[in-house]
């Protein structure tokens, strides 16, 4: 039997009926391969080893076989710390003492293509874990010969048998239908689902789960095609409970949508919105849909984390409020946003001087030809206002949508240096940015904090400049990718140096995996040149 632990392990072996304890010097060994913070943990584990230790040759002495006498709660202990499903698994199987406990523990669970016939092993797990809160259910890769999908009557099963669940995961179930969501409907303290793509359910299935699940604060939304009607956002707006809310991908949801979501704004923490790009693109980003944005107040002092991708904003109305009134706007992410201007972003930084995470992917001048002579781009001027506004911004991330037909109108490495400079940034990510090169590395070695440095497609950057990451002060992981303009002799100075403690290269014709070696103290090499051509 083994009974392991995150940080150590308690080792006891059954033999023809003689039961032994391992050695506990080589857990004591064990505490050395960590650092301090972790060391206090490993001590749990070793009380727990000589506790077990004491029982067992107590059992021994008695003749005894069973494992009764150690204590209940060194067991429960070691068990809480079993984070693999494959080692409770192994674990419940030793003993009925071992497996009851574990069933009353246990209380999420990650199921799928396994469960054949569906319903009745369904039904099987949900008896023999009854403290079940989080279950996830996910069919990807899946395929008619493996078995038939759960479907409605599985979700009753769950509700009828799971009065703790409050956490359900829905991945390519595609049998699963409104019927089903009806069902769930009455699980009173379900507060988190996540729905990816499942395309029988509507707007009439989650509609009719919100009414029955008021304490509902997180839905996630992923490749519901089917998804129209938006009546179940208006009401969980008037309930005033949505935290978290992520739509993704639901091509009949626009941007106009998430309007009606009402006073719910003032309760919302994280919104994502992602558009289908190949959808919006074929629609040529449907210029008529901005025309159609009404003015409207929308109450997001309280978001910390915003995500758009694919998204029109128009000025002055939707989504472009959004941007102006999160004062406390904690981390933000726009992908291929059109629309975005700078006074959106001056505004913005104006107002959340708590921002820590920028993400900025830009369209080139040529990834949208109906709108090339279209003011609506961003410039340095945003990344200025957020160097003089956000001082405690430490995450940036850079890119352009094209690396081929890079822009030329939008930032400068003078914009970039601004921003890197005058905030505490500790991760910094460059994608298709053309105009950084040896100049912008060598501003780099000013930068106190900087602990991360990822550069994908930096085509202007040449060994020179790579020779100075050595002189960086804090550096400790750094990520190259397709960068055509370095070789092994940019990495020269680093080999044997052990500055880093990571370091990836992806893609770099240049650099030879015998090039990285000992260049960090852990090295990830990977070459397909396919992209070249």
């Amino acid at each position: 039997m083994i009974f392991g632990t995150k940080m150590g392990f308690a080792c006891l072996r059954s033999n023809h009926g003689k039961i032994g304890v391992g050695l506990r010097a080589k857990a004591q060994r064990r505490i050395h391969c960590f650092g301090p913070s972790q060391r206090k943990y490993l001590l749990i584990d070793i009380c727990a080893v000589k506790q077990i230790s004491s029982s067992i040759h107590v059992v021994k002495s008695r003749g005894e076989k069973r494992m009764d006498n150690i204590p209940e709660h060194i067991v429960w202990e070691i068990l809480s710390r079993l984070k693999k499903t494959s080692d409770r698994n192994s674990v419940s199987l030793v003993c009925k003492r071992l497996y009851y406990l574990d069933n009353a523990q246990r209380t999420f669970v990650r199921v799928g293509c396994g469960m054949d016939p569906a319903d009745e092993a369904l039904t099987c797990l949900c008896t023999r874990f009854q403290n079940l809160s989080k279950v996830e259910i996910t069919y990807s890769g899946w395929m008619s010969k493996l078995g038939k999908q759960l479907d409605d009557k599985g979700l009753l099963i769950l509700a009828n048998h799971c009065p703790l669940l409050c956490d359900l995961s829905l991945s390519y179930c595609t049998f699963i239908t409104d019927v089903g969501l009806r069902y769930l409907a009455s699980s009173s303290k379900l507060s988190s689902l996540r729905l990816n793509f499942t395309p029988r359910i509507t707007g009439c299935g989650i509609l009719s789960l919100v009414v029955g699940c008021k304490n509902l604060s997180s839905l996630h939304l992923i490749r519901c095609l089917n998804v129209s009607s938006v009546e179940w956002l208006e009401y969980l707006g008037k309930l005033g409970r949505l935290e978290d809310l992520s739509i993704k991908n639901c091509r009949a949801i626009g941007e106009g949508d998430l309007i009606k979501l009402g006073p719910g704004w003032q309760k919302l923490t994280r919104l994502q919105f992602e558009v289908d790009a190949n959808y919006r693109y074929m629609k040529v980003y449907d210029r008529l849909s901005v025309d159609r944005w009404q003015k409207q107040h929308v109450p997001c002092e309280n978001m910390l984390e915003l995500s758009l991708v694919n998204c029109i904003i128009s000025p002055g109305r939707g989504l472009a409020c959004v941007l102006r009134k999160c004062k406390n706007l904690q981390k933000i992410h726009l992908d291929m946003c059109v629309g975005v201007r700078d006074f959106d972003i001056i505004c913005l930084s104006q107002r959340s001087s708590n921002l820590k995470s920028v993400s900025l992917r830009v369209p080139s001048d040529f990834s949208l030809p109906s709108l090339v002579n279209n003011p609506l781009r961003l410039t340095d001027e945003s990344l200025k206002a957020l160097a003089q506004n956000c001082s405690k911004l430490e995450s940036v991330r850079i890119s352009f949508s094209d690396g081929e037909f890079p822009s030329s109108s939008s930032f400068t490495l003078s914009g970039i240096l601004c921003l890197i400079q005058r905030c505490p940034v500790r991760q910094l990510a460059l994608d298709h940015v053309y105009s950084f090169n040896d100049v912008g590395m060598e501003a780099l070695c000013s930068l106190e904090y900087l602990e991360s440095l990822e550069l994908v497609r930096c085509q202007e950057i040449s060994d020179e400049g790579l020779q100075l990451v050595s002189q960086f002060p804090r550096l400790c992981i750094l990520r190259l990718s397709k960068c055509l303009g370095i070789s092994d002799d940019g990495l020269k100075p680093l080999v044997g140096s052990l500055k880093l403690d990571f370091l990836a290269i992806e893609d770099c014709p240049q650099i030879s995996e015998r090039g990285v070696q000992r260049a960090a103290k852990s090295v990830s090499f990977r070459q397909d040149l396919s992209w070249m051509y």
